[in-house]
């Protein structure tokens, strides 16, 4: 690191457990982010600000109005662009050195298991269990971690599916089969700051995963009642039936 860097993540490096290793990682490292809405405006934002080196950014929608609500990257300017663009500009004046990436496009089969390859950590930032399934497939042939997040309404939800560890669950441990019209926002709404709290946690975990620092939410699923602000824990174990890692278990 130059004398920029050191005084730009000081405040890092003082972390006992992080220090200059910790840090020399995060600016090493490669993040996929899939969905720049309400989660990965801060995901992103923040694994910028944190010296995460390289950021590949990958969604197929343009800013609206309603989007403005919460989706914090985003400007009233912005307004009709490829949200992958108005994030990339945030970024930039955020931390003007972190290599960006950009995919406007709805990532999937080949192109997304190529993405997936290149990259050492997926966040889940998404809208619909069609992407995560194929995230959570992506990822766990691969063997990369992924930080799972969803919010609806005033609630959000938090896993971290570490795919390098033997004892780790899968998303479709979790979720065999589901429906996306259960979970939209334009029909249920959703409380602005709750997506900023979700994403804000992804963005912890990805530093934590990348790092080695303190203990990331695997083998746990975080419940977040935020209308009554209340959390709750669940701990997940690998189902024996999973159609995903059951096959690759011993």
């Amino acid at each position: 690191m130059n004398d920029e860097q050191l005084l730009r993540y000081s405040r890092h490096i003082l972390l006992p457990g992080l220090d200059v290793a910790g840090q020399e990682a995060l600016l090493q490292s490669r993040v996929l982010i899939v969905g720049m809405g309400g989660l990965g405006c801060p995901v992103a934002l923040y694994l910028a600000a944190s010296g995460v080196g390289e950021l590949h950014l990958a969604d197929d929608d343009a800013v609206d109005l309603s989007n403005l609500q919460r989706q914090i990257a985003h400007g009233s300017n912005d307004i009709g662009r490829l949200k992958v663009d108005s994030v990339a500009d945030s970024i930039g004046a955020v931390n003007s050195d972190t290599r960006l990436l950009k995919y406007p496009v709805r990532l999937g089969g080949e192109a997304l298991q190529d993405v997936v390859t290149k990259v050492d950590l997926v966040v889940d930032a998404s809208d619909n269990f069609t992407t995560r399934f194929a995230l959570n497939q992506a990822c766990y042939a691969a063997r990369k971690p992924l930080v799972s997040g969803a919010a609806i309404r005033g609630e959000g939800q938090l896993s971290v599916f570490d795919f390098r560890r033997d004892d780790s669950p899968c998303y479709r441990c979790l979720y065999h089969e589901a429906d996306d019209a259960a979970l939209n926002c334009s029909e249920s709404g959703v409380l602005a700051p709750i997506v900023g709290i979700v994403g804000s946690m992804q963005a912890l975990e990805a530093l934590k995963c990348l790092t080695d620092f303190g203990v990331p939410l695997v083998g746990r699923l975080l419940l977040i009642d935020g209308v009554n602000m209340e959390l709750r824990q669940l701990n997940l174990r690998p189902d024996p039936a999973c159609p995903v890692c059951s096959s690759g278990r011993i």
